[in-house]
């Protein structure tokens, strides 16, 4: 194993060859130009669920490289390429540059989403769409991103301001209380994850989030704990939500985060 590359154990085994095989692709195409491939999202908070989670891994590189170098890249993992064992790949790439510097912008190079169960989407420029996704992704990986190649994540991706991290996670509540496009239950335990993270100023799996705020709001515990159950299940076979209650609890979280927001001067 490289002397750059944390060991692989640090992630499900189910997922270990495939990212294994990632990093090599990634080095392969990058060349000198990588400085890190992060293992983000439920990987990175210990919270992957194999047959629904995505696998998201944040890629960083010196340059910023050649447009034919990312077209390269997007190809060599593109799901045809490199089955995905998970939902569906999520990868984005960043110039180191400004990885290491707080932004509250997208700030992407490429945005590649690819798998079974998620939409294709390949993106080489940021414009006309939302930055509040990379931000809070940034947020999480600064916080617990796994290194699979490269120094440390927090060393390498810096936290955003509040103000910028929670005008995000405002944006985030409005896109799951809109619901398009978002399972149910993802909605409710999103929510739950943004609650947490203004009461404690750190990023929680959805489903410790959720079992944090069932015990502390027992109004809303009967529908995050039906979220839960759902979550449990494989995407296909996520169970209904009650839309009203959903709605009810989603305006409580916005309120909360508006307040924390107004508080941290975004």
């Amino acid at each position: 194993m490289d002397a750059k590359t944390e060991p692989f154990h640090a992630v499900p085994a189910e997922v270990r060859p495939y990212l294994t095989e990632l990093v090599r692709r990634t080095r392969a195409v990058c060349g000198s130009r990588l400085t890190g491939v992060v293992a983000v999202g439920s990987l990175a908070l210990g919270d992957y669920r194999h047959g629904r989670s995505d696998i998201d891994v944040t890629v960083l590189v010196e340059g910023p490289p050649e447009a034919a170098t990312l077209r390269a890249l997007a190809h060599a993992l593109d799901h045809r390429q490199l089955p995905c064992p998970a939902a569906g790949l999520e990868l984005v790439v960043y110039a180191a540059d400004f990885a290491r510097v707080p932004s509250g912008e997208a700030g992407y190079l490429l945005d590649l989403n690819t798998g079974a169960q998620l939409p294709g989407r390949t993106a080489f420029d940021t414009a006309g769409g939302p930055s509040f996704w990379y931000v809070i992704d940034r947020s999480v990986a600064h916080q617990d991103g796994i290194a699979l190649y490269g120094p440390p994540a927090s060393q390498v991706i810096a936290a955003p301001r509040p103000t910028d991290l929670y005008t995000a996670i405002q944006a985030s509540v409005r896109e799951h209380s809109d619901g398009e496009g978002h399972l149910a239950d993802n909605r409710v335990l999103n929510g739950c994850r943004s609650v947490v993270y203004c009461r404690t100023g750190r990023w929680f799996a959805k489903r410790d989030a959720a079992m944090q705020v069932a015990t502390e709001e027992e109004d809303f515990r009967p529908l995050i704990e039906a979220a839960v159950r759902s979550f449990e299940r494989p995407r296909a076979a996520a169970l209904p939500l009650p839309s009203p209650q959903v709605r009810t609890f989603l305006g409580w979280v916005r309120a909360l985060v508006d307040e924390n927001a107004a508080a941290a001067g975004a």
